[in-house]
């Protein structure tokens, strides 16, 4: 069985959760939205195109190593927006024409939004019936991607590359084994004058996470809903999906690397 594995490392990451008001929380990891959105970028698939966005959410299931869930970082974020009324047959592609206003019709808006610093994980891919692309096809687009791409929002472009693999196995575990042996054998290849490593090692999985429909090789601890299904891109609608959840390593856990 084919399975694709690639690395997700930043200095900030932003994995939206259920946001109430002004409050936007993150995920510790991506979940199915999100990593439908990446790979949408990576392909060049534009945000309006939902049919496209449908067949990369039905045409792959997912798996996420967590390395690091990092540490939380909180932002207190205000930004100048104008009323819909002021907008009312005005052209406005860009923030610059929203924003070419007067400032009376300007208005503040206040939220704040988490971050977490630090973070890293591994995310395997597998294929379904449905997919509309190969693995491998999927690989070279995260190698060369058509859009800019970036963990959860903007201002949070990767670290590294995402450095796809694709693997012959059975299970997200054996995938994630050989993953992290080749990405071991790669770093140590290279080293400064001084004898150091370029890369830092990220460490090793502390937590497992998979939806329905792939074989993780893992017994989940825990399994719970998550509301991350894509639904509708544009009207930012979201359906429910089960989340299992092994705990690596754990004392008591029956998950042991």
């Amino acid at each position: 069985m084919p399975l694709m594995v690639f690395q997700l490392q930043a200095p900030l990451s932003s994995w939206g959760d259920t946001a109430v008001g002004e409050y936007r929380p993150t995920s510790e990891h991506p979940g199915g939205a999100a990593l439908v959105g990446l790979l949408g970028a990576a392909l060049g698939i534009r945000r309006e195109d939902e049919t496209a966005h449908a067949s990369l959410r039905d045409g792959f299931v997912f798996a996420v190593g967590v390395q690091s869930a990092g540490s939380l970082l909180r932002d207190y974020h205000t930004a100048q927006v104008p009323s819909q009324a002021s907008l009312k047959k005005r052209p406005h592609a860009s923030r610059r024409d929203e924003l070419a206003l007067p400032k009376d019709q300007l208005h503040t808006i206040l939220s704040t939004r988490d971050y977490r610093q630090d973070a890293a994980c591994l995310v395997a891919v597998q294929a379904t019936s449905q997919a509309l692309y190969s693995l491998d096809e999927l690989a070279e687009a995260l190698r060369k991607p058509r859009f800019v791409l970036y963990l959860g929002r903007k201002c949070c472009p990767p670290a590294a590359p995402l450095n796809p693999k694709v693997f012959q196995v059975e299970t997200v575990r054996a995938a994630f084994d050989a993953y992290r042996t080749a990405d071991a054998a790669a770093r140590s290849g290279h080293h400064d004058k001084w004898g150091h490593l370029f890369l830092e090692e990220p460490g090793n999985l502390i937590r497992v996470v998979w939806g329905d429909g792939i074989n993780a090789g893992f017994d989940a601890d825990l399994s719970m809903t998550r509301k991350d299904r894509l639904i509708r891109r544009q009207g930012w609608q979201f359906g429910n999906r089960t989340e299992h959840v092994a705990l690596v390593g754990r004392e008591g856990s029956k998950n042991v690397l």
